[in-house]
């Protein structure tokens, strides 16, 4: 009985000429496994296309309700971004993927999982890393790194290993974007992107949304309810977080807004540039930011963010399965206590402009904050707590002038 392997599954040309490169250097049963994050009508035909190609079974495993909720969720409250601009759309995809990846491999006795992720790429880390996590006893197999045996290096010479292998689907060899899509974004690598001087060509590019350019000259008002830090209406009507993200999605491409231009820091090493589009999470991450800037304490808001930017570092290194990505994400679950209220913005070419924010546990005082201040404040106060906020310094000045000497920084 033929060993069985568990292929991660697109429908594209890599994994469709994985199909048969298994089956012929390792005499492996193929099942293909596509993880449904998001994708849309990329999944049309993909069980007829998988089958042709050799593959012995194709599950289309949807696990969009379980990505919003387990891990798009965290890294909204979290406010992790990386490298001050990637919302981690393909990043926080893949621990979903590999873990339902495994969960496939075990209930078909698989023995290995195979990926495409090429070698230059963070995917082969974030797949391997979750794989290892949960399924150490599992052979992993990355095509793009067994330079000795995968000798393919274009598509061209894909499209000629599928057409001898009686598998001629309509593939292009046209260069075309690299682009991974699922329902938080849409990325988009290579053609004039490759060169960090040219400007990228938004009208050929774009996938979600338009440039703000392109957008409406009015304005258009949103009104978000959050609970206990996750979303829960948009204008009104109550969804869940998937249907929150698509409707933000709609909203927020519409407007041109989530146009990120990046060359970001490889875990790999090397500096890559890429285009994302993230309409609808860039809208949510502003809006929560918004609520919590009322609710939370200012020592919490420091801390916070600093664990946000760990956060986005582990997740963008494939560290999901971990106990420190465990412990930072228990930190930022307990601040998400009294995150709740309405949030209004509104969405005008590719910004979006605050438009009034209200929360039953806001700690926004306006008696406080204004210059008429009442009971709770008094002016005088403020004397005794400069002279010892600022003593260290006064101190540290007295001490160079006994030395004949001043600050000159």
């Amino acid at each position: 009985m033929k060993e069985k392997v568990v292929l991660a599954y697109s429908g594209g040309l890599d994994t469709t000429a994985i199909i048969p490169w298994l089956k012929e250097n390792f005499d492996y049963e193929v099942i293909c496994c596509c993880i449904d994050c998001g994708q849309g009508n990329e999944l049309d035909g993909l069980e007829e296309r998988a089958k042709l190609s050799g593959a012995t079974k194709l599950y289309i495993e949807n696990v969009i309700d379980d990505f919003c909720d387990n891990y798009i969720m965290p890294c909204v409250q979290a406010g992790a971004v990386y490298e001050n601009k990637y919302l981690l759309g393909t990043s926080m995809a893949r621990p979903a993927i590999a873990k339902r990846l495994v969960e496939v491999a075990r209930k078909e006795g698989a023995t290995a999982i195979c990926h495409g992720a090429t070698g230059k790429g963070n995917d082969q880390i974030r797949f391997e890393l979750g794989i290892k996590a949960l399924a150490p006893d599992l052979k992993i197999i990355a095509p793009w790194r067994i330079t000795d045996v995968w000798t393919m290096q274009s598509r061209e010479d894909e499209i000629e290993y599928c057409k001898a292998h009686g598998i001629d689907l309509p593939f292009s060899a046209n260069n075309s974007y690299s682009r991974d899509r699922n329902l938080w974004h849409i990325s988009h690598e290579g053609l004039e992107l490759e060169d960090p001087a040219c400007e990228p060509n938004y009208d050929h590019l774009l996938v979600l949304g338009v440039s703000p350019e392109k957008a409406p000259d009015e304005a258009e008002y949103v009104t978000m309810t959050f609970e206990a830090g996750v979303p829960k209406s948009v204008n009104g009507k109550e969804m869940s977080v998937a249907e929150i993200i698509t409707e933000l999605n709609a909203l927020g491409g519409k407007h041109g807004i989530g146009i990120v231009d990046i060359v970001e820091n490889r875990v790999v090493g090397m500096k890559s540039r890429g285009v994302y589009e993230t309409p609808g999470g860039t809208i949510l991450m502003e809006a929560h930011k918004q609520l919590e800037e009322l609710v939370l304490d200012r020592a919490t808001m420091e801390t916070k963010k600093d664990m946000g930017n760990k956060f986005a570092q582990i997740v963008y290194e494939g560290k999901w399965f971990t106990p420190l990505r465990e412990a930072v994400q228990a930190f930022v679950t307990s601040t998400q206590k009294y995150v709740t209220g309405e949030v209004k913005f509104k969405l005008y070419k590719g910004n979006i402009i605050k438009a009034g924010t209200t929360s039953p546990y806001s700690l926004y005082s306006e008696s406080l904050a204004s210059f008429t201040t009442g009971e709770l404040y008094d002016h005088h106060d403020a004397s005794g707590f400069i002279t010892l906020f600022g003593l260290p310094l006064k101190v540290r000045a007295m001490k160079l002038a006994e030395n004949g000497m001043k600050y000159e920084g």
